[in-house]
């Protein structure tokens, strides 16, 4: 049984590399809390992140192009919550934060998957695959004491898609 599933999963693993903001600590941190306390636990096997581009080319020229690539630390801000169905995300915006997609979009333009050509939407999701009703009463608590906050970008964490779990490759901190 176990021989076939790993059939299975290798048969349909595609492998990927997946490209996140890295952010101070303290925003880290904060996220990471409310994630782990409102995160269904066995489907938390990530830290909490705002992902960039989901599907990036599994190769060297990647790796390259990202330890090349140059960008300031910048401040964004969460400016709300965001109901995703099953869950609840942040909002995190900055036109430095804009910027950044746009570039590293235009660096893999030919590359990319359907869902990364679509438009970005910067966001650090904080609870999932939880129930409609789950995900309304956790925006209603959170709504109720929300006030924008700042938090700091430091760079671009580089991940391997694992088929679930994640494997950090690289990070490229900002100059």
């Amino acid at each position: 049984m176990a021989s076939k599933l790993h059939e299975i999963w290798t048969m349909t693993y595609e492998p990927a590399y997946i490209l996140t903001l890295k952010m101070d600590d303290a925003a880290q941190a904060f996220f990471e809390e409310l994630r782990q306390r409102n995160f269904p636990s066995e489907r938390n096997y990530l830290s909490a992140h705002l992902t960039l581009f989901h599907k990036l080319p599994p190769q060297p020229d990647t790796i390259s192009a990202l330890a090349d690539f140059r960008f300031a630390v910048f401040q964004l801000m969460a400016t709300g919550l965001k109901n995703l169905g099953n869950g609840v995300a942040y909002r995190m915006e900055a036109e430095s934060l804009n910027q950044l997609h746009s570039k590293l979009k235009s660096m893999f333009v030919n590359q990319l998957s359907a869902q990364d050509n679509q438009g970005f939407r910067g966001h650090v999701t904080v609870q999932n695959k939880v129930s409609p009703d789950q995900s309304k009463q956790l925006l209603l608590e959170l709504t109720a004491d929300f006030k924008p906050f700042a938090a700091h970008a430091l760079g671009l964490d580089l991940w391997e898609y694992l088929c679930g779990p994640w494997s950090h490759l690289h990070y490229f901190p900002f100059n």
